[in-house]
């Protein structure tokens, strides 16, 4: 099986790239969708979060507000980290709970949409790495427009992440998403040539088939030697 890592920043480009991938009937585990469902209420990561901030940051209905609690962590790096290293091991069981059921379908490629991949160190566990870059001055005019915030409010948020050009350095494959959607689409279609290419030996026995091959072949090597032990106690 291949986990293939997806990242960016705010404002990149990066959730048009994952939708890419879906279009092309790559599955796509979308970290920030498995943020929202456990911060949904009662879930034990709403109660670590509303136990640490408070309150003021539900709705009417009890449900996390996203946008004020996302004003209170953007403007204040220790409770950005505070909310991180809560969050941190309900997202990790949720993304390899997501990993799995996609395992179980045999899928053999997989992309994890993670804005925090380096951050929280699951870079290691997907190859290869693929960033979608801007520079920065692009950045903050598309999070500034699709926003309709300030300038300073959109420099705190993408202060707030890695910067671009860190995780460009870190990366297997970049790709650089400053023009229009019909480039993007090109630069997309070697990228997916990369993706689905054949797997690994390594990648193959990861993934369902190759340990059902495992089974299976453990399976015939216990009737065979069940079957010599047996002609040889007869004799």
């Amino acid at each position: 099986m291949r986990l293939v890592g997806l990242t960016g920043g705010i404002a990149s480009g990066k959730s048009t790239v994952s939708n890419l991938f879906k279009a092309h009937g790559i599955p796509v585990v979308d970290a920030d969708i498995v943020a929202r469902d456990v911060l949904k209420k009662g879930t034990g990561g709403w109660k670590k979060v509303v136990a640490a901030f408070g309150e003021e940051i539900l709705q009417p209905d009890g449900e996390v507000d996203r946008p004020r609690l996302g004003q209170i962590v953007f403007s204040d790096p220790g409770k950005r980290q505070l909310l991180n290293r809560l969050m941190a091991p309900y997202i990790s069981s949720g993304i390899f709970w997501q990993i799995f059921k996609l395992w179980m379908k045999g899928f053999r490629a997989i992309v994890l949409d993670i804005p925090l991949l380096f951050e929280a160190k699951m870079d290691k566990w997907t190859k290869p790495i693929i960033v979608v870059w801007v520079d920065p001055e692009t950045q903050l005019r598309r999070l500034m427009a699709r926003d309709r915030s300030s300038e300073e409010e959109a420099r705190n948020r993408i202060n707030a992440q890695m910067s671009l050009d860190l995780k460009r350095s870190k990366a297997d494959i970049v790709i650089t998403n400053t023009g229009s959607l019909d480039e993007l689409n090109e630069v997309f279609q070697k990228v997916l040539f990369e993706v689905t290419r054949p797997l690994t030996w390594t990648e193959f026995w990861l993934s369902r088939q190759g340990a059902l091959s495992v089974l299976v072949a453990i399976i015939v090597g216990v009737v065979f030697c069940r079957k010599i032990f047996s002609s040889h106690d007869l004799q």
